[in-house]
């Protein structure tokens, strides 16, 4: 579940919410603070579908491409224009030893695929389907994978505009085979993944 609270980027610097975010992950393990158009998001912890789902991607792309790892662990990434803003995507895939050393918001250079999975909250919509998708592409990660358990799909966004966000979005019912394209070259059979939709 995740709330969001409106702020304006003047009102609210990104060094005062990383304290912010880095002081409650201190004092609670069960939440996770995002910082996107000048909103605070707070992304709770997932229910155990959403963790096999991300699980189960991990272990098909490792398969797929061993020089790779899919990071599921909440791995902060800077966003948006500037930087200004603070994600922290389902998962992340990029070279293996990508992030060592890099700290809770790591710039999004090298990052090859960004990752979402649909919770089940009345944010869901805008958080995964409208601002992330639109920050990847800014930060210009080349690829958005969004699993979407409402819809029953995959979304692939690639070709990243930071002007426009991903000029191309191809959808595949879950079951069916789908294509990550470069610089992810992974290619999905999704069959099993319709037994983690609850």
């Amino acid at each position: 579940m995740t709330v969001m609270a409106e702020r304006a980027s003047s009102q609210l610097s990104v060094d005062v919410f990383e304290r912010i975010a880095e002081f409650a992950a201190r004092e609670d393990e069960t939440v996770g603070f995002e910082f996107i158009g000048g909103r605070i998001g707070v992304k709770k912890v997932t229910n155990g579908s959403h963790g096999e789902i991300a699980m189960w991607l991990v272990f098909h792309c490792k398969q797929a491409r061993p020089d790779l790892t899919l990071n599921p662990t909440g791995q902060g990434l800077k966003v948006e224009a500037y930087r200004r803003g603070r994600a922290k995507p389902d998962a992340v895939l990029a070279p293996t030893g990508h992030f060592n050393g890099k700290g809770d918001w790591a710039d999004p250079d090298g990052v090859l695929m960004a990752v979402e999975i649909t919770s089940y909250d009345s944010d869901t919509h805008n958080r995964d389907r409208v601002e992330k998708p639109k920050a990847y592409a800014e930060a210009g990660i080349p690829v958005y994978l969004l699993i979407d358990r409402d819809a029953l799909s995959i979304l692939v966004h690639s070709d990243p505009d930071p002007e426009v966000g991903y000029r191309d979005i191809h959808v595949v019912k879950l079951g069916g085979k789908v294509t990550l394209p470069d610089p992810v070259g992974i290619e999905l059979d999704t069959e099993e993944l319709r037994d983690y939709v609850d």
